[in-house]
């Protein structure tokens, strides 16, 4: 179990919780961010990370990746720390005012403010259609890529045909002993270049593809052993394995943050414009996973309701400091 102390938690990790560390840290105010997805970015970074952008002030275009390092480089001074790969699953205010955040695995953060960013809620990875497979969950099967030495020098079969499977094969491809790519079309509806990249790997005997093909079973006793593949034409044939990585995209979810307390209006959090606090003192909720009337669920609408937010949490962080706001064309950025 870890646990940290730090100002504020940001719950979320997408653009708008990157951009609230910003301004936090532009009020000397620390940062600890948490995300169920294993990398910063939110939907920008898992979902279509080469998808152009065109409504962020200041650029006329910018691929939604490029725009998520933009955002990282910008937060660099201010030293925030991540938990990654970890859904928070309660958030508990305690007698001396301050609030905890633990998270599925037990990391416990206690902060003085809480800034939930989730997006649309916690991303949740969607799962194929294969039985027993909560069986071997965390015993073989893994829906996300965490780290990848885990998988140095084993025998792996990824499952999928979008960007993340033909990404995490071609890094894989020197990690593992053995790796299979299965998917059950022709063609690949990721990035041509990567596709591409993974024909090339198939071509030098790098890597095994099987198209028009499905993983339906999976076996072994207290870890997965084999699956079983199923081609389109022919007899199916097992595979002996020491992981299996479905790769089919996530779906959001709201997740537990409805068992919070906090007041939801059609799966959305309900906040005071004034500030985007809640109804819990101490507890903000910016970007999409917010409601107000006239709420507009864009990128940059998250941006400027995490500045606002910022402003009210630094009366909670700093209760005996008078607020004054300074102009970073006037102070410059200041490193924590």
């Amino acid at each position: 179990m870890k646990n940290i102390t730090t100002d504020i938690c940001v719950v979320g990790a997408g653009p708008v919780g990157l951009f609230a560390v910003f301004e936090a840290g532009l009020l000397k105010m620390r940062c600890h961010v948490v995300d169920a997805l294993p990398a910063v970015g939110g939907q920008l970074t898992e979902i279509y990370p080469k998808k152009p952008i065109y409504d962020i002030p200041g650029f006329p275009e910018v691929l939604a990746g490029d725009l998520v390092k933009n955002l990282q480089k910008q937060i660099e001074p201010f030293h925030p720390t991540f938990t990654l790969g970890e859904r928070v699953e309660h958030l508990n205010k305690l007698e001396d005012g301050t609030i905890q955040v633990t998270t599925v695995d037990g990391t416990e953060i206690n902060c003085k403010a809480v800034f939930i960013a989730g997006g649309l809620g916690s991303f949740e990875p969607r799962k194929p259609a294969i039985p027993n497979l909560e069986k071997y969950e965390s015993h073989g099967i893994d829906y996300m890529v965490k780290d990848p030495e885990k998988y140095r020098g084993k025998r792996i079969v990824i499952a999928g045909g979008g960007d993340s499977a033909l990404d995490w094969t071609i890094f894989l491809a020197d990690v593992a002993e053995e790796l299979t790519l299965v998917h059950r079309g022709s063609s690949f509806r990721g990035a041509p270049e990567s596709a591409d990249k993974v024909a090339a790997l198939a071509a030098a005997g790098k890597i095994k593809l099987q198209l028009n093909a499905n993983v339906v079973e999976v076996h072994g006793e207290n870890s997965l052993k084999a699956v079983i593949v199923q081609p389109d034409k022919g007899d199916s044939h097992a595979l002996e394995v020491d992981y299996f990585i479905p790769l089919f995209g996530l779906v959001p979810k709201l997740g537990p943050i409805d068992q919070w307390g906090l007041e939801l209006e059609k799966g959305a959090i309900v906040v005071n414009t004034f500030d985007y606090s809640t109804n819990i003192p101490g507890v903000y909720a910016i970007g999409d996973i917010n409601t107000y009337p006239g709420k507009l669920k864009l990128i940059l609408c998250g941006f400027h309701e995490s500045a606002l937010a910022a402003q009210s949490a630094y009366k909670l962080v700093f209760p005996d400091k008078k607020f004054s706001l300074k102009y970073t064309t006037v102070n410059g950025i200041q490193e924590l």
